[in-house]
């Protein structure tokens, strides 16, 4: 069986850096080893260097093929096959190829010569790569329409890159080094722009530093290479699906954006030993701002977190990895270690950064709890200090008046106490109180006095109910608290959407919104970011609106970040909110982004009704001029025959054919007219379409009949068994008969126009030429535009397209494109 050949792809980010010259260089260079090299096709395009560079290899004969009546020339495949070269050079990998050739694209001539063993060396601009093409159009607005594969380019076993800085590339243009000199200038201020040229130079770089990392990746995987190799930086955040996401995504994306070329990456390691995955809700937030400041987010499971995590940044080569500082407590961290320390234990030379959070446990070993939700710390504080306080003084007080008071009634006294301190400070110090007070009882009211031992067995039961009861009183003041606290919060809640909304209403512009969202949470700064539509892959924000000192201009320069939108997102600067704060943030963010979309709307309403006034307006007078106008000429024909059939065969010839000529200028003035009519009728929407499978025969004979005497001498040529296409019959004689004559009216005295047809998938293409010899002609005529505009609206308004070109053999040619009907469709 015989070996694969090898593919080397000589890639520019633009055409003139080179390509072509470095493919010949290489064959020159292994001809001189002794290797048997072929030139199979390689395009000068006028260039001595690169033709000289050529002289001494050995050129096979291309193949002539013939299309539409012209003659083209192309790689001949079997030549090669049957020279069977060790190396041969084929130019232009993402080139199509003529039709009637063996193969639609000329990367597939060169697949049947690497599968019979022939090496081949080709170019390949960047613009052709099919997952660029979009991208490329958005940098130089042209689109490319001869596309490659991106696989095969990746199967190449070398790809080297062809660089020239722009300004020498544009100094070679200069000096007609690539393009002939009438389209120099033309070049320069279009597709060979500076910043054009940059663009499609870091694309190239960076698509081939891409197919190097797969490369790398791919050799590090052959020989079992686990341990990273600091190629690039590449930032791994671990996220657990809690609220610290945010925080660690924030500083990971800090991290790569201090180190150009830098990649983030975000991991969430699902147990699998669960089903817990973390909070949904959280992770989507988090996964959304990983993918809007330009990272990957990715999702495992492992029965070992530490294990799985570690896993992945080996095999995505990681450099550094970032986690959230562990929100288990001391004891627990005794117990195990946490994944952080685990992490940094098995990183080998991976740097791990452990960054702290407000979910973070604290470093001491006890804390007191939290105070409830609507306790103020201060409440809470003065209940802890008032309990600590009064307690000794009501127990001294106790102590004094022993021999008139019993038990129960030391129980109601501290039960009283207690109840004041669960008023004031809620749950947690009211049952610190009551624990306290219940001790002290014991110590001191009950028998054996001096002592927590208990004698009696009503005394265990009137404590056992004391601290029972002080529980409760106190669950029910700290939930009477919360609810308060509830009941105050949805208040301003609502205060504040509503004062938001009322801003809103009454029109203040994005800027007053902002700072009153600003002042409403107690923010430094805070922006509206819209990221760029037309940025691609990169990630490009502008301010919409801002408030407050620096605000940021990224959502990685903010201290929190709440998406809007897929393209909006408020950045604020400032201190932490709650995730209440947070909620109703989110939702005075999501009415500045609806202001923003309603400003958008309103504005865009406002341009097309200045639009609409202004065509209604445009049509109107042209309804009037046209009328105008055809009552003029309508009145000048009438004229130009009454003189002529008065002058009769007395005239002189000069005189008759004077008024031939204005005859036939005053026809042609009517046909002007009619073409602004009918322009002026399909841009009203005014045109009555009857769609349905026409005979594209019958059309085409309407038409030439239409034409009189000339139609008869253009030259057809069409295959036998056209399919019907779908148009209005009437429209579509319109059109033929309408391109027909133009193609008549430009066509040289010593050649007919040509119409052919072709039938390719689901349509059929008319192409009618001049055979004009090159060049446009008389197209600068107003007759011609204006008749040419309109047949392309209405083959537009059928569903169909109209597309000029000038070529060297057919002169200016016409191709009208229409979808045919199905087989078996009723006429």
């Amino acid at each position: 069986m015989t070996a694969r050949g090898r593919l080397r792809i000589h890639l520019g980010a633009a055409p003139g850096v080179g390509k072509t010259y470095a493919m010949l260089a290489e064959g020159q260079r292994l001809r001189a080893q002794g290797a048997d090299v072929v030139v199979a096709l390689a395009e000068a395009h006028g260039r001595r260097p690169t033709a000289a560079m050529a002289e001494g290899l050995e050129t096979l004969p291309r193949r002539t093929l013939a299309h539409r009546g012209a003659e083209f020339t192309e790689m001949d495949l079997d030549a090669v096959l049957a020279r069977r070269p060790q190396v041969a050079l084929v130019d232009e990998l993402a080139h199509t190829n003529v039709p009637g050739s063996r193969h639609a694209k000329r990367w597939q001539d060169v697949e049947e010569l690497l599968d019979a063993g022939i090496d081949v060396l080709t170019t390949l601009n960047v613009q052709h790569l099919e997952s660029l093409n979009d991208v490329v159009e958005q940098i130089t607005g042209v689109r490319q329409r001869e596309r490659l594969p991106d696989e095969v380019a990746r199967r190449a076993d070398q790809i080297e890159l062809v660089d020239l800085p722009p300004e020498v590339l544009r100094r070679r243009m200069t000096h007609g080094d690539i393009y002939p000199p009438d389209r120099i200038e033309a070049a320069l201020t279009h597709y060979f722009r500076v910043g054009n040229l940059t663009a499609l130079r870091e694309l190239a770089l960076l698509w081939l530093a891409d197919r190097v990392e797969e490369g790398l990746q791919r050799y590090r995987a052959e020989h079992g290479i686990v341990a990273p190799w600091e190629t690039r930086e590449r930032i791994l955040v671990g996220l657990t699906g809690g609220q610290e996401g945010e925080t660690l995504v924030r500083r990971a994306a800090r991290i790569t954006a201090r180190t150009p070329g830098s990649e983030l990456l975000a991991l969430h390691v699902v147990p699998g030993d669960t089903f817990a995955a973390g909070d949904p809700a959280a992770l989507a937030g988090q996964r959304s701002l990983v993918e809007s400041l330009g990272g990957t987010y990715h999702q495992t499971t492992g029965d070992d977190v530490v294990d799985a995590l570690l896993e992945f940044a080996r095999a995505e080569n990681v450099t550094q990895i970032v986690l959230g500082a562990s929100r288990r407590g001391r004891l627990s961290l005794l117990l195990r270690a946490g994944v952080g320390r685990r992490t940094i234990q098995g990183s080998g030379p991976i740097d791990v950064h452990i960054v702290t959070h407000e979910e973070a446990a604290g470093s001491a070993a006890f804390r007191l709890p939290r105070p409830g939700r609507g306790i103020g710390a201060g409440r809470y504080r003065l209940a802890l200090a008032g309990a600590a306080v009064v307690l000794p003084l009501l127990t001294w007080v106790l102590t004094a008046s022993r021999d008139h008071l019993d038990l129960s009634s030391d129980l109601a006294l501290y039960l009283l106490l207690v109840v004041v301190v669960a008023l004031v400070g809620g749950l947690w110090p009211a049952l610190a109180a009551a624990v306290a007070a219940g001790l002290l009882a014991d110590y001191y009211f009950t028998l054996p006095s001096h002592s927590l031992d208990v004698a009696r067995g009503d005394d265990i039961l009137a404590l056992a109910v004391f601290v029972t009861v002080a529980a409760l009183v106190g669950t029910a003041a700290g939930t009477v608290a919360r609810r308060t606290h509830q009941a105050a919060r949805a208040t301003a809640e609502a205060q504040a959407l509503s004062r938001l909304a009322t801003a809103m209403m009454r029109g203040a512009d994005l800027p007053a919104l902002a700072e009153q969202l600003r002042e409403n949470f107690g923010l430094l700064a805070v922006s509206l970011l819209e990221r760029d539509p037309d940025a691609g892959t990169q990630q490009h924000w502008f301010v919409v609106a801002s408030a407050g000192e620096r605000p940021p201009e990224r959502p990685y320069d903010a201290d929190l970040e709440v998406p809007v939108g897929e393209s909006l997102t408020l950045a604020a600067r400032g201190r932490g909110l709650s995730a209440d704060d947070r909620r109703v943030l989110a939702a005075c963010a999501a009415q500045l982004g609806v202001a923003h979309t309603h400003g958008r709307l309103t504005r865009q309403a406002a341009e097309h009704d200045t639009l609409a006034a202004a065509e209604r307006t445009r049509a109107s007078v042209l309804v009037m001029a046209v009328r105008d106008l055809r009552a003029c000429l309508g009145a000048a024909a009438a004229s130009l025959a009454g003189l002529r059939e008065r002058a009769g065969d007395t005239s002189a010839p000069a005189e008759a054919r004077l008024v031939a000529a204005a005859q036939a200028s005053v026809g042609r003035a009517e046909q002007l007219v009619d073409d602004l009519d009918g322009l002026g009728r399909v841009h009203a929407g005014a045109l009555d379409l009857y769609l349905r499978p026409v005979d594209i025969g019958e059309a085409l004979t309407q038409a030439l009949d239409d034409l009189g005497p000339g139609g008869h001498t253009i030259r057809l040529s069409l295959p036998e068994d056209l399919p019907d296409v779908i148009a209005d019959a009437a429209l579509l004689t319109r059109v033929l008969t309408a391109l027909a004559a133009d193609a008549l009216r430009h066509s040289p005295a010593d050649r007919s126009p040509a119409l052919t047809a072709d039938v390719t998938a689901d349509r059929l293409a008319v192409h009618v030429s001049d055979g004009a010899g090159g060049s446009a002609g008389g197209r600068g005529d107003r007759a011609g535009i204006l008749s040419l505009r309109l047949s392309g609206d209405l083959a537009e308004a059928m569903g169909g397209t109209l597309e000029p070109a000038v070529t060297p053999d057919a002169g200016f040619s016409v191709t009208l494109t229409l979808p045919t009907a199905a087989p078996g469709t009723a006429g």
